[in-house]
């Protein structure tokens, strides 16, 4: 079947051909015969119970430089005009995000929105892996300095993140004696409204973070991220570098666990993080990525597995 696909992702001028997932997706919809359109969230609208985007008809193509033409920029209705909508803009995971998803929902039964909207906004990425703090390594989520202070007392040195953040960004190391803690969790506080999440410090990490992805629950890949010279984030957006990988048993344990949950929920793509085989320490909803370096390494096709999937759905 030929489906009119529509993505609401950053702007299509700068994406990296080479590991992008979303591109990697346009391209899979694209050889399967699909009409391809691609919107900017802040296009998206809702009057008199219709909801629209200003979006342009694409075609893609793996050229460096040249990877892409935009037809004429359109306003379209995308409960009748549109079959499948992609949700794939980055994070921040802030309220302009969540409204698009209080306004991508209302789509329910006339537009399949992948990820699902409700779901995407209720487990937020280092919200939802509470709900499996039994693979987690010890976790705090606090912003009061006393209760930084005394979990840096219990567990030595530290790594701190923004509860929201994404791609690697704001992470901090603090040593074990606990130089900067304080003035830390001080600028998190005035940056961000959030509290803060706080995990001991895994040496673990120099063998690789690694980055599993499932597709509507089931397995499908994986690849050890490790950190790049002089950095202890293994994100390949800080200047981490991937390798081949399989599972732990304990990582095959974990998605076994959260699978049937991710599929009742409309999670289909969805890449969770691991440190070591063992500490589980993100689930990622909003815009998973990964997929091109997994299928490099293992000859698949994980963009045909989510078609695959969403192809089903419908």
């Amino acid at each position: 079947m030929s489906l009119r696909v529509a993505v609401q992702m950053d702007p299509i001028e700068t994406v990296n051909i080479s590991g992008d997932s979303s591109f990697a997706l346009m391209l899979a919809a694209q050889k399967r015969g699909h009409t391809v359109w691609h919107y900017d969230v802040t296009t998206l609208a809702w009057e008199n119970s219709q909801i629209t985007a200003w979006a342009s008809p694409v075609t893609v193509q793996e050229v460096l430089g040249e990877h892409f033409t935009k037809g004429e920029l359109q306003k379209i209705n995308l409960a009748t005009d549109i079959d499948v909508i992609l949700m794939r803009q980055d994070p921040p995971f802030d309220l302009g995000y969540i409204t698009a998803t209080l306004i991508l929902e209302r789509l329910e039964g006339q537009t399949l929105v992948v990820n699902d909207p409700a779901s995407v906004r209720n487990a937020p990425e280092k919200m939802f892996v509470l709900d499996y703090a039994r693979f987690m390594p010890p976790t705090l989520i606090a912003r009061k300095l006393e209760d930084v202070q005394q979990f840096w007392k219990q567990h030595g040195a530290l790594v701190i993140k923004p509860l929201h953040g994404n791609g690697g960004q704001a992470i901090f190391r603090i040593e074990e004696d606990g130089t900067n803690l304080a003035a830390l969790t001080e600028l998190f506080g005035q940056v961000w409204r959030e509290p803060l999440m706080a995990q001991p410090f895994l040496p673990e990490v120099a063998s690789g973070d690694k980055r599993i992805v499932l597709v509507d629950g089931e397995y499908a890949g994986a690849i050890n991220r490790k950190p790049g010279k002089g950095e202890f984030r293994s994100n390949l957006a800080q200047g981490g570098y991937a390798e081949k990988s399989d599972l732990t048993d304990k990582e095959e344990e974990i998605c076994a666990a959260m699978g049937p949950e991710l599929k009742k929920r409309g999670l289909i793509f969805v890449g969770i993080d691991v440190i070591g085989g063992n500490w589980l320490t993100e689930i990622n909803v909003t815009s998973p990525t990964g997929i091109i370096a997994i299928d490099k390494f293992n000859g698949t096709d994980t963009p045909g597995l989510i078609w695959d999937a969403i192809e089903r759905r419908l």
